[in-house]
């Protein structure tokens, strides 16, 4: 039977180089079926956490677990093996400018099934394309669609191989209100409508609590400072909490990086 716990982050641990630590003994677990957010502002490890699940960069200390298989990026094998159960939609969508809309959800399949015909490539990619609203936009080139068309195209591709788990980085980054919407009710709908379990990095707390089960809020510093459902970290008594959720510009977070007085600095180039 089945554990229902699809990935497991267990205390891990990372930096890119030895003198700063972006990770700090993480926990987390990500249940089958659910959309789970993981948010904080900028720098504190969120993207950082997808690129690790994915097997792209070890951790320092811990170990990521996917299905009850822990991540091992020296195996190349079992990393293609696990990637071709995850979908990733890119920060900034990372299409290809140089095909059209069908060809770039077209393109895992190709990538991942050479043998697979045609005639199956051209329906799964019209239906995913239907998917988002835009099996009509198939034969445009990328130049030819707005921000928000082209989030949800690369949402198509995502989606293109059926995955188990779908990972987002910034979904929300740079649309207008009504492209948010809709972005958000496409990711909570093929989630309920797939089975997949979703990992949704972002800043936007509102667009976010309105379609996750779960959340996880992190700081600077990469550690985690609280856990729960929307309704529960509403609730939360915790300055920081707070401040992050109704985004107070006063509170325990502080606009300035750690610095000495400025005083101090512009006297030093005397």
């Amino acid at each position: 039977m089945k554990s229902d716990t699809l990935i497991e982050i267990d205390h891990v641990t990372f930096g890119y180089d030895a003198e700063r630590t972006i990770l700090r003994d993480v926990s987390m677990t990500f249940r089958r079926g659910q959309v789970t957010a993981i948010l904080g502002g900028s720098g504190c490890g969120k993207t950082t956490l997808l690129r690790l699940i994915g097997g792209v960069y070890p951790p320092n200390q811990g170990r990521i677990v996917f299905d009850g298989e822990q991540v091992d990026t020296r195996d190349k094998d079992q990393l293609f093996r696990q990637r071709r159960r995850l979908g990733m939609l890119f920060q900034f969508g990372a299409l290809f400018t140089d095909l059209t809309v069908f060809e770039n959800v077209a393109f895992p399949l190709r990538e991942h099934f050479p043998d697979l015909p045609e005639s199956a490539i051209r329906d799964i990619a019209l239906m995913k394309l239907n998917a988002v609203g835009l099996r009509g936009a198939a034969a445009l080139r990328i130049s030819q669609v707005s921000g928000g068309m082209a989030r949800r195209i690369a949402l198509a591709r995502a989606i293109s191989l059926d995955p188990e788990l779908i990972m987002y980085d910034e979904p929300f980054a740079g649309l207008d209100p009504i492209s948010m919407g809709v972005t958000a009710n496409l990711i909570r709908k093929l989630n309920d409508a797939t089975g997949s379990t979703s990992l949704v990095v972002s800043h936007d707390v509102q667009e976010c609590f309105q379609i996750v089960d779960y959340a996880y809020l992190m700081r600077a510093g990469g550690t985690i400072v609280a856990e729960g459902t929307p309704a529960e970290l509403s609730r939360s008594d915790d300055p920081e909490v707070r401040q992050f959720i109704r985004g107070e510009p006063d509170g325990p977070v502080k606009f300035h990086y750690p610095a000495p007085p400025l005083a101090q600095d512009l006297g030093a180039g005397a």
